[in-house]
């Protein structure tokens, strides 16, 4: 037994589910936030739950590198290490097949890294890739594949799938099943819809617990994004999970969603949180700007997580200005509080028919802009 994954609801092309994992259940659609070397940057574990995240995403290529996978498992696996008892996924190192590109050579045995720590060569093949994984314990693994940087030339995208569905095979073949642990495969494929379909056909016809979209959210634009996820979602099993990698900004996950999509994963969030940015339901604000050097009020009144609760404008400003650790922590608990409220509404707004009516209100909220100043 594996994963499971139930579809309890739906709202046009909207799913509304619930993962079942060996550490948890998680309800869908669902926002993971990134825990690249075990930690979600600035916040503890028992932070990142009370923000009401149920699973988080952490990378087994840099994982494998620093402190090492054997390491991690020998302290116990990935969920005692970090201190997190929920759900784990971690990403392969194909994506950073691509952002490392000066760092890597890629053959048809997989991906051969020059560590950006130390020089060291590492050998990162589908089997090594699932090995890491094991190592490391997770609830969802993700298969090895080959993402190519926007745009492409249609060689780089023909020998991109040819990689991607031949490791994802070999993945799937080296993959350790264990009650409540899954392996996701990865659609490829760039923004040529023949070559999704390709690669969309090719994995479904393989055994998997749930199937990817990636190599999107790199510079195509929101329009081309939503149009290849419109494409591809309806080519893959309808009864397993689907997964958009590195997405996104709140109103792309608002239009994936009601896509078909029904989990998400992004450092926005996060790395906002530590550039003085925050997301609220009347979009983005820059906490350095001058304007809230003497406002009183919360980032958000409608929020109720703490930053907002217990912290004024002005004094978020001026952590953020005298470049204070504490405005990393309030800023990021504050955005993984509104994403993960982003994605409770969604769940809500499925199972009461009106998908159609938030997503209305959450753009007129956006259109509406900041609160004015005082």
């Amino acid at each position: 037994m594996g994963l499971s994954f139930e579809i309890v609801g739906r709202d046009r092309g909207a799913r509304r589910g619930r993962l079942t994992t060996a550490h948890g259940t998680v309800d869908t659609p669902a926002f993971m936030p990134v825990a690249t070397a075990a930690t979600v940057k600035a916040m503890t574990g028992q932070a990142v739950a009370a923000t009401g995240a149920r699973i988080v995403l952490a990378n087994a290529y840099h994982l494998m590198l620093r402190p090492g996978a054997e390491r991690i498992a020998a302290l116990g696996g990935l969920h005692r290490f970090m201190g997190w008892s929920g759900p784990i996924l971690t990403d392969s190192g194909g994506f950073q097949a691509m952002s490392l590109a000066p760092l890597r050579r890629i053959s048809d045995a997989g991906i051969r890294f020059k560590s950006h720590l130390d020089g060291s060569l590492h050998d990162l093949t589908p089997e090594r890739c699932m090995e890491v994984q094991d190592l490391l314990g997770v609830d969802v693994a993700m298969v090895l594949d080959l993402c190519v940087r926007y745009p492409a030339r249609a060689d780089e995208v023909a020998q991109s799938l040819r990689h991607t569905l031949d490791w994802a095979a070999r993945s799937r073949a080296a993959f350790a099943d264990a009650p409540g642990r899954g392996l996701f495969a990865i659609v490829q494929g760039e923004t040529q819809r023949e070559q999704r379909r390709r690669c969309a056909e090719a994995l479904a016809d393989m055994p998997f617990d749930g199937y990817a979209l990636g190599g999107l959210a790199v510079g195509e634009g929101q329009g081309l994004m939503f149009d290849i996820v419109a494409f591809t979602a309806p080519l893959l099993p309808e009864g397993k999970p689907r997964y958009l990698m590195g997405v996104g900004k709140p109103a792309d996950i608002v239009g994936a969603v009601a896509r078909g999509v029904d989990l998400f994963d992004c450092v926005l969030p996060t790395r906002s949180g530590r550039t003085g940015q925050a997301f609220t339901r009347r979009g983005t604000v820059n906490l350095r700007n001058a304007r809230h050097a003497a406002d009183p009020r919360p980032l958000d009144p409608d929020c109720a997580c703490p930053t907002c609760r217990e912290h004024s404008r002005a004094y978020l400003h001026h952590l953020v200005r005298a470049g204070e650790i504490l405005a990393a922590t309030l800023l990021t608990w504050h955005n993984l509080h509104y994403y993960q409220e982003l994605m409770a509404d969604l769940r809500a707004a499925i199972d009461a028919g009106a998908l159609a009516d938030h997503e209305a209100a959450f753009g007129a909220g956006l259109a509406a802009g900041d609160l004015p100043e005082l």
